[in-house]
Parts: C-alpha cells; structure tokens; sequence
C-alpha cells in the first residue's frame, strides 16, 4: 500500500495536512442553488473537499411497505420506510458533474459515495477522482471490487464492522491491485455517542493493515474529530449543511459553516502542535529559562563559615550554580564573605 495518494491536487498523508472533508449528504433539501451554496459556504469554511452520494432509491433499495423496509431502530428515521428516506435524500445525479465542477472552480476537490455498479459507471463517465464506500456498503465485496478496478483511490468507512469484516474488504482490496486505500474509523450513529467512538481504533487500524485512517464523525461537535487527528487520522469526514433549522433527514447531526470553520481551525492549530518527538528548548521557553532554580546565598555568610542547609538553597532565579551541586556544597567553607542575594558560585567555595 501507497504511504499517501492523491485527489484532485491534495496529498492525503501523515506527512501533509489533515484532509478535512464536508458531505453534503442529504441537506441540500432537492434545491440545486442550495446545494451550489452548501459547495461555497464548504470552501470558505476550509474543507479540502465536498463529498456527495451516488445512488436513487431504486438502487438502494424497493418501495414495499412489508415491515422489513420500514425503519425501527431508535434512530431520527423511525416510522420511515426506506424507500420513502432515500427518495427525500438523493442527489440527483445531473446535478453532480456541474456540483464538481463548481468544486474544483472554488478550489475544492469533489469526489463521491457510489452505491452500485451503475453510479460508479456514471462517476467513470463524469470522471470523478475517487470513491467512498459507505459502512453499510463495506460489506458489499463485489461493489468494492469494481470500485477498486477504476484504480482511483478508495477510502472506506468501518461503521458496524468487525475485524473479520474489515480484513475480508482489505484481502480483496488486494487481490484486486488496488494500492491507494483509507479506512475510516466510524460509529454509524445519528448522531453518534463521543463515549462510543473508541478513536484508539484509529491507530490500532493504521499498524493491523498499514494504510492511511482516518474518521468518519457523526457526533456533535468538532472535540472529537480534534481528537482524532491527535490520534494519526488524516481525513475527517463530517456532515455539513448551511443551517440546521433547515431541516433535512441529516441536518440533526450536521454541521453549520461557523462550526466548521471552526474545527478546521482547530485541526490545523493542532497539526503545529503535533510537531515531532524533540527534547529541545523550544523559542519561545528559552525567555523563560532565567526563571529557573538555583543556588542562592539566603543569609548573609562570613569566610570561613560552613555552607549549610539554613544559609544556601535552591530557589528562583537561575543566577547561580544547577541544583545538582547542592548536596555535593553543603558543609563546605565559604572562602569569602557573601551577602543574602548573592547567586552562589564556584569562586565562594573554598578548595
């Protein structure tokens, strides 16, 4: 597997910044001027890139009111039939070139989430960079491998997964040529629980298969994608919608401009706190460094006196000698008069 690759112009590796992507999801509301908008409030926010998802109901699932396509789950959606929430939640797939190009116009990269093998069939045709496949499409082996077969590459996300499930996606990942890989620690809940995010899977998905991980967040909030990125994420994935009042099937858990732009803010200030593995004094410490503790004279002391615990101490400044010296001083002589103050030096001990 490739250590970074590429879509539309940004590397996506440890060494490079976090790419930090909005999903338009269903919040565009069917309105293609709202959806144009959501692609510029996206760029001025700072994402990296606008996501959007492939598929009409008919290919996801078919209208049929028999309780099994009805939802009851506890979740925003319950009382729905699946038809009917995925017929309120496409993106019409004309919209998606000009919605790409309209992107890449901003600045932004644009890629998507296809369902089938006809909505990757119509992103080849568009010429779409890369493809997403969805936590509850993981699962979907032939999906994933025609994705794959386009040779572009494939970020996956691992909601409801296991570890089985997730090695059977990569085994064929790999049969299949496909270098350019990301797996996506998610929780695919709406929204999702923080205590249930477990982001120690983040680093432990990075060693179990060596590709880049990155998170898929539906919690609230930016602290715990923030987190994440702290944790080696290099793609945050959140969904995001002009304003939550909206309404939308995704607008519950989804993020308004100023919070976006707030947590790439955040995400980025915390990429320079990263930094390395450095033991140094750092620029902005070495103004401080007078500040630290040494030995004083803290009574006033004649020749010949010893040195003792009652006449020497380790306190602020750094004037005199290190700390390390103290013990090594005490009940030595004082080889000449020192005044209470004075920072002590070799040149006031006698041989």
């Amino acid at each position: 597997m490739r250590d970074e690759f590429e879509i539309d112009g940004r590397i996506i590796g440890p060494s490079h910044p976090t790419y930090i992507v909005a999903e338009l999801s269903a919040n565009h509301g069917h309105d293609f001027p709202r959806a144009k908008a959501m692609v510029e409030a996206a760029a001025e926010a700072g994402a990296d890139a606008i996501k959007l998802q492939t598929y009409t109901p008919d290919t996801l699932t078919i209208e049929c009111n028999r309780p099994e396509f009805r939802i009851n789950s506890g979740t925003i959606w319950d009382g729905r039939s699946l038809y009917d929430l995925y017929n309120e939640a496409f993106t019409p797939w004309e919209w998606q070139p000009e919605l790409r190009a309209y992107a890449l116009d901003l600045g932004l990269g644009c890629f998507s989430s296809p369902f089938d093998n006809s909505a990757i069939s119509f992103l080849e045709q568009a010429d779409f960079p890369a493809y997403k496949i969805s936590s509850f499409e993981m699962i979907d082996i032939p999906l994933v491998r025609q994705a794959v077969r386009t040779g572009k590459p494939i970020i996956i996300s691992t909601g409801m997964s296991s570890i089985e499930e997730i090695k059977e996606v990569f085994d064929a990942l790999c049969e299949e040529g496909g270098e350019q890989l990301a797996f996506l620690k998610c929780t695919s809940a709406y929204p999702s629980p923080p205590e249930q995010m477990n982001l120690k899977t983040i680093p432990n998905l990075c060693n179990q298969f060596g590709v880049q991980v990155g998170l898929s967040d539906h919690t609230l909030g930016s602290l715990v994608s923030v987190a994440a990125v702290a944790l080696g994420a290099t793609i945050i994935e959140k969904h995001f919608t002009l304003s939550r009042s909206a309404g939308g099937p995704d607008s519950l858990f989804s993020m308004e401009p100023e919070e976006f732009t707030q947590m790439v803010k955040d995400i980025r200030l915390i990429e320079k706190a990263m930094g390395s593995a450095n033991y140094c004094i750092s620029e902005a410490e070495k103004v401080n460094m007078n500040f630290r503790r040494s030995i004083f004279i803290v009574e006033d002391i004649n020749a010949g006196d010893l040195f003792t615990e009652k006449n020497i101490r380790s306190i602020r400044p750094a004037n005199g000698l290190h700390p390390r010296y103290l013990e090594r001083i005490i009940g030595r002589t004082a080889k000449t008069n020192i005044s209470r103050g004075v920072p002590l030096t070799w040149s006031h001990i006698s041989d």
